[in-house]
């Protein structure tokens, strides 16, 4: 008999879900039951994010309104706004990001004694040591998709000054290999071919024991080691970190998927250099050739800020050319949101709209770009893997990411329908917006 049912909400990044994913299989391991409405809900999560002022305030607005709308169940705060929060959280529950493992304990303590707990749990903030110990959930199954998140690190060391992060989660903690290596197996026994690592900064794997890159290229290597793993996709990479050596060692794994995400959030050096980042253009420059001299076909992705304080015209054209200038396929562009707590906040900021002119120009701009990587694929077999099926008017349609990370849809019946899960070859004949028209071959 389930013990209560419990709803969870994620905001922010891979990490956030990936340790949402966790909290549920705590809360499923210990009798309740997990239920998609909050209006069925007796607990309801929210794992929150405080990236940026807007975040943190989608957080709170999460909160405030599951209490509204469901004023009986048990509200939980987990995550990194609830860490940075100096009090005024409106949850029953309040976690911070060290002590999320414990949530399932903090439920039925409140639960046992509702006055106790109500609107008065502690959470400790991270101290900012120079290292940190990696707090380990166990292992992680998610219980949907057809690709797993690997979660090897925690914390940042970076101290970029627009961002609170290294204040929300600490360090660098890296996650033990042993623990690393015991998930793996079990995910590739629960069917799942493709891992994508994940961390707050993955490059810097290692870091708080005194390695360096090669520590990452490490437990790379032995995740392609585990029978199964038929693809390994990476998280955001810090252009900074990567050496001649680790591109190179990449290059070597087959199951490496032709897909990187390498950090930017400005083309500007003036800009870069008020951001606190550890690089400059010509250094992105020469990682990006290395990168496509291993792997020719790969599809590049970064983030953007625009309208970072002090912006000028000139510098954002400078942003803008160089994402032509390096090829860039895909750019999440994000407009500048002031976050209380980081040095970028005490610098004057720039007009609104033309931060959103900005935006939507570099928006449009990625699109074209997108659109042409895309376009460059016809003709081309690629590797999908199968998600799920759709119905479409008188067809039944497979959906799933190639290698490169392009949506593709292919024709399918029941007599050539691979199951979900799998990695079947197309060929690509058509773009449908973004994504890619196949046929199985």
């Amino acid at each position: 008999m389930s013990k209560g049912k419990v709803y969870f909400y994620t905001l922010g990044c891979r990490v956030n879900q990936y340790e949402t994913d966790a909290a549920r299989e705590l809360f499923i391991s210990a009798g309740y039951e997990i239920v998609a409405d909050h209006s069925e809900a007796d607990i309801c999560v929210v794992n929150t994010c405080t990236v940026t002022g807007e975040a943190d305030r989608k957080s709170r607005q999460h909160l405030r309104g599951l209490a509204r709308l469901n004023p009986d169940a048990v509200i939980v705060a987990m995550g990194c706004a609830s860490e940075m929060a100096d009090g005024g959280v409106d949850a029953d529950i309040v976690l911070g990001t060290r002590d999320k493992k414990d949530i399932v304990n903090k439920v039925e303590e409140f639960l046992s004694d509702r006055k106790a707990l109500s609107h008065k749990s502690s959470h400790t903030r991270p101290e900012l040591s120079k290292t940190d110990v990696y707090h380990d959930f166990g292992t992680v199954v998610s219980p949907e998709g057809s690709r797993a998140f690997l979660k090897i690190q925690d914390g940042c060391n970076n101290f970029c000054t627009f961002c609170i992060i290294p204040f929300a989660r600490g360090r660098v903690a890296s996650r033990p290999r042993e623990s690393v290596m015991e998930e793996v197996n079990k995910l590739a026994a629960a069917g799942f071919s493709e891992v994508i690592i994940s961390g707050i900064e993955v490059c810097s794997y290692g870091a708080d024991w005194g390695e360096g890159i090669e520590a990452f290229l490490g437990v790379l290597q032995d995740v392609a080691s585990v029978e199964g793993i038929k693809r390994i996709r990476l998280g955001s990479l810090e252009p900074s970190s990567l050496s001649p050596e680790f591109i190179e060692g990449i290059g070597k794994i087959k199951q490496m998927c032709p897909h990187f995400h390498l950090s930017l959030q400005s083309g500007s050096d003036t800009v870069l250099k008020r951001m606190n980042r550890k690089y400059v253009t010509n250094l992105y420059l020469e990682k990006v050739r290395l990168l496509r001299e291993q792997f020719p076909t790969m599809k590049l992705t970064t983030d953007i800020i625009c309208g970072f304080p002090g912006e000028t015209d000139e510098e954002f054209e400078e942003t803008y050319e160089f994402v032509k200038k390096c090829g860039i396929d895909k750019v999440h562009v994000f407009p500048y949101s002031r976050r209380e707590g980081t040095r970028a906040a005490m610098l004057k900021g720039i007009n609104g709209d033309v931060k959103k002119a900005r935006t939507e120009r570099l928006r449009k701009l990625s699109d074209e770009q997108e659109y042409k990587f895309a376009g460059n694929l016809i003709g081309k077999k690629l590797e999908v893997l199968v998600e799920q099926y759709l119905q479409y008017g008188d067809g039944c349609y497979g959906v799933g990411y190639s290698r490169e990370y392009v949506y593709c849809f292919f024709r399918a019946d029941d007599a050539a329908k691979p199951e979900v899960g799998s990695i079947v070859e197309v060929e690509a004949y058509d773009h449908y917006s973004l994504a890619l028209l196949c046929k199985l071959s």
